[in-house]
């Protein structure tokens, strides 16, 4: 199943009940046990979406009524992480493992299956002209960079997987960011990317545990209560900073005019 997510207007946030907000943007449900499902967002196209495969496997969906192909890399690439227990990708009829917050890149024409009991794998796939190799990114072979401070409640370490360096994609950036023991930040001082949509999927926190995630313009922002394994859509003109009540992980992923990273705008604290 799929749903499809129209563009909202930031006018539109600054007036918007809880519930209209967790409608555009949150995105819950994804990870259905013996399912694929997924939401197209016309925020740069970017299809998020979860699989549980349990006892049987699971191929990656075409759904044709929403992106007019037959096969859904036909057009698109893929960057997908497991944020269970082990489990496998066959690519074209390779295997690759992946064990928990492992990653793979999928370039655009290949046909994808999932498996493994106790795996649960996001994925995320952008539009794409060129097709580059496919490429496993283990969680354990990435060298993080240490962002924020303890004092400041925001120390964590970024994992860059595809961000326009190394990598070769298309368009498609994405990576995991955890947050350290006794913090709760995951993005301070906030930014925003003009030309492109980021998605944040939050993982690894308790049943009981909530992220406070912030969405809206500068000067105009609310805020949606978020738990395990949901995501948020921001796109081009919103923010995007959240505090968690424990420590936490989360998957980011970024589509849109360009893939370097460091195109961003940080928004000063006095600016909200």
């Amino acid at each position: 199943m799929i749903q499809v997510r129209y563009s909202s207007s930031p006018s539109s946030v600054e007036t918007a009940h809880a519930a209209d907000l967790r409608e555009r943007f949150l995105v819950d449900e994804l990870f259905v046990p013996g399912e694929v499902s997924g939401v197209y967002t016309h925020d740069d196209r970017m299809v998020v979406g979860g699989a549980v495969p349990g006892a049987d496997q699971l191929e990656l969906p075409a759904w044709e009524d929403v992106l007019g192909v037959t096969s859904h890399l036909e057009r698109r690439e893929l960057g997908i992480i497991n944020v269970a227990e082990a489990g496998h990708v066959l690519v074209d009829g390779e295997k690759f493992e992946l064990g928990h917050l492992d990653g793979l890149y999928v370039g655009r024409g290949a046909e994808v299956v999932f498996a493994g009991p106790d795996a649960a794998f996001y994925f995320v796939s952008a539009p794409a002209t060129v097709t580059y190799p496919t490429t496993t990114l283990g969680h354990d072979t990435i060298e993080p960079v240490a962002i924020g401070t303890a004092k400041a409640a925001s120390e964590r370490h970024l994992f860059r997987y595809a961000w326009g360096e190394e990598l070769r994609t298309d368009q498609l950036q994405f990576g995991v960011t955890v947050i350290a023991d006794g913090s709760v930040w995951n993005t301070l001082p906030p930014h925003l990317h003009e030309r492109r949509t980021e998605v944040y999927l939050y993982v690894d926190l308790d049943e009981d545990d909530r992220v406070f995630h912030f969405l809206g313009q500068p000067g105009a922002t609310r805020h949606l209560l978020v738990k395990n394994r949901e995501a948020v859509i921001s796109p081009p003109w919103s923010i995007h900073a959240g505090a968690g009540t424990s420590s936490y992980a989360f998957v980011w992923a970024m589509a849109g005019e360009n893939n370097a990273y460091t195109d961003l705008r940080s928004v000063a604290l006095e600016e909200l």
